[in-house]
This record gives structure tokens, C-alpha cells and sequence, in this order.
């Protein structure tokens, strides 16, 4: 399978490479409208692309934890643990000319999916991509569960589990089409 290439994002006001197999989770339920959301069609890993409000209060690298530890608080996760934190050079984003700033973290969260007890360890790797022309932090997180092994049968081989590959071809291929999604500035 290949990826979608310039899949629209946001009513076509930004598009991006999607990974093989992306379905659109606005297609199975609601989704806010500052968050396109996709998911794996064998795993339970995931990909959010959100437009935020510019956290101005915090900078560089203490911004990707606020970000993490927020969707952590959202997510009603029982611990977060950050890996590492690193800022992403510019020059490999298309969105170089309007993106201040950006910053890849690493982590895991605890967290107990809808109905269940148990929490889980869920690896989530975000970029932050900041715009403070338009107010807006951009974050892009790709959640990837614990892979349950039972399965990825033979059956499954047509999609296989996606990749960190995937998620910077995500990041480095998010390009804008229309500053009008950020309102009059």
C-alpha cells in the first residue's frame, strides 16, 4: 500500500502524506473540528493533527512538555514519562516559512481506554510546531498502543503497523494552502 499523498487536511486548508491504510476517524464518529484524526485499520495506533491556541506563556522546549503533559490531563492519564525532547530543524518542514519554532518529544503515558480498568503504556511522539503569526501551536501526535500480537496474522500483512518514518513524513510534509483557517489577523 502507498501513502496518500496530499491528502487535505482541514477543508483542504492544509494538506499532507498520509501513511498506507490512514481511515479517517471523522468517517466512524465526530471529531472536533481543530483535530483531523486518523487510525490504523489492523492496530490501534493513531495520528492527530491539532490546531491550539499559542501557549505564549511557555517557550521552546518547555512548550512540548505543557503540549504532552495537556493531552496527558486530557486523556485522564495515570503518569506521563518523558523520553527525550528535541528541537526539529526547520529547514525539513514545508512549513519552514510560517513555523517559528519546533520540537519532537518522545514519551509514554498511562493510560485506561473508555470502560476499562487496566491503563496501559501508550508511546506517544508529538511535534509542535509553533506560528505565532496566527496564534497557533500546531501538534501532531502519533499514539502507538502495545501491540497486541495476536493480531498481526498472516491476514494483516497487507498493513503493517506504521512506522516513526511515517510520522516525520507526516510532519515534513504538512504544507498550508489557506491562512484563512486561522481567521483575520
Amino acid at each position: 500500500m502507498e501513502p496518500t499523498r496530499d491528502f487535505p487536511l482541514f477543508g483542504g486548508a492544509f494538506s499532507a502524506i498520509l501513511p498506507p491504510g490512514a481511515i479517517d476517524v471523522s468517517d466512524l464518529r465526530p471529531v472536533p473540528d481543530n483535530q483531523e484524526v486518523f487510525c490504523h485499520p489492523v492496530t490501534d495506533q493513531s495520528l492527530i493533527v491539532e490546531l491550539l491556541e499559542l501557549q505564549a506563556h511557555v517557550l521552546g522546549e518547555a512548550a512540548a512538555l505543557y503540549h504532552f503533559e495537556d493531552v496527558g490531563g486530557v486523556q485522564g492519564a495515570r503518569s506521563v514519562h518523558v523520553e527525550s525532547v528535541q528541537p526539529l530543524s526547520l529547514e525539513t518542514l514545508a512549513l519552514r516559512g510560517c513555523c517559528q519554532d519546533a520540537w519532537v518529544l518522545s514519551g509514554k503515558q498511562q493510560i485506561a481506554k473508555e470502560n476499562q480498568q487496566v491503563a496501559k503504556d501508550i508511546t506517544l511522539h508529538q511535534a509542535l510546531l509553533r506560528m505565532p503569526q496566527y496564534q497557533t501551536d500546531l501538534l501532531l501526535t502519533f499514539n502507538q498502543p502495545p501491540s497486541d500480537n495476536g493480531c498481526l496474522g498472516p491476514e494483516n500483512l497487507s498493513s503493517p503497523p506504521w512506522s516513526l518514518s511515517n510520522f516525520e513524513q507526516l510532519v515534513t510534509s504538512l504544507t498550508l494552502h489557506d491562512p484563512n483557517i486561522f481567521g483575520p489577523h
